[in-house]
């Protein structure tokens, strides 16, 4: 160790303390003994020391300070825990609604609903705006298609509905099976880009659990749309369109 290695480590140096028990303080102190220049040095940088420290011990401490500092300490101790464990809870809360929402979305539905979860998303696929996979006022060719793709085909329209011009078919999807949608025009004015205004959905029966017994349509309001459900054979149709049950029932 050299005089001015000595030097740095002694800047560090503390009397009166434990300091002095450092193996690289207690060879600089050595050298300090050795060492006129460096005594000298030294004596005047513990001078120093010892007048900042009078200066310290005479600035009053403030009444009640200790306690303070104790008891903001603990505030900030609960502030931490408090936030910890909000964040903590957030986080749990966070995987409990995702565990619920993955349930209900991912669970197939009740027998008791079916029925309805069915119409619900036929007629929002109507709503919705969709894009036919045949455009064509051709019945047989409509038939041929749906056919070629695996899609519900032999369906039997009832007489009024035959009547109704088509506007084409597209193919949706209910549980992994394909459901038909044939779609017509009822002849009133349409909204700009919209192909039609009457949509009639074909599904095999079994498909659909609580899926009414062969009888009179029933009819039902499901979102904007009225709509007649009934079973024939072995197809379950829902029909829908805008208007209210006097409209519909002059379809079936």
């Amino acid at each position: 160790m050299n005089h001015d290695d000595a030097k740095n480590i002694l800047l560090l140096y503390r009397s009166g303390t434990a300091d002095a028990a450092d193996p690289q303080i207690t060879e600089a102190l050595a050298l300090v003994k050795q060492n006129t220049e460096l005594a000298r040095w030294f004596g005047e940088h513990c001078a120093r020391q010892e007048i900042l420290r009078a200066k310290f011990r005479q600035i009053p401490v403030p009444a009640g300070l200790k306690e303070q500092i104790i008891s903001e300490r603990k505030a900030q101790e609960k502030i931490i825990i408090w936030r910890r464990n909000t964040v903590l809870t957030a986080v749990a809360a966070v995987i409990v609604v995702s565990l619920i929402l993955a349930t209900f979305w991912f669970q197939p539905p009740a027998s008791d609903n079916a029925l309805a979860i069915y119409q619900s998303r036929m007629v929002g696929a109507a709503l919705r705006g969709y894009a036919m996979d045949l455009a064509t006022n051709n019945p047989a060719q409509i038939r041929a298609y749906l056919e070629q793709n695996h899609a519900p085909a032999d369906y039997v329209l009832p007489a009024p509905l035959e009547k109704v011009a088509m506007t084409g078919c597209a193919i949706q999807s209910w549980q992994g099976v394909k459901v038909s949608m044939i779609c017509f025009r009822t002849g009133k004015p349409l909204p700009p880009g919209q192909a039609g205004d009457l949509w009639l959905f074909v599904i095999d029966r079994s498909l659909v659990k609580n899926a009414p017994a062969a009888g009179p349509p029933q009819l039902a309001r499901v979102n904007q749309l009225i709509t007649a459900t009934w079973s024939q054979g072995d197809k379950l149709y829902l029909l829908g369109t805008a208007g209210d049950e006097q409209t519909i029932r002059q379809l079936l």
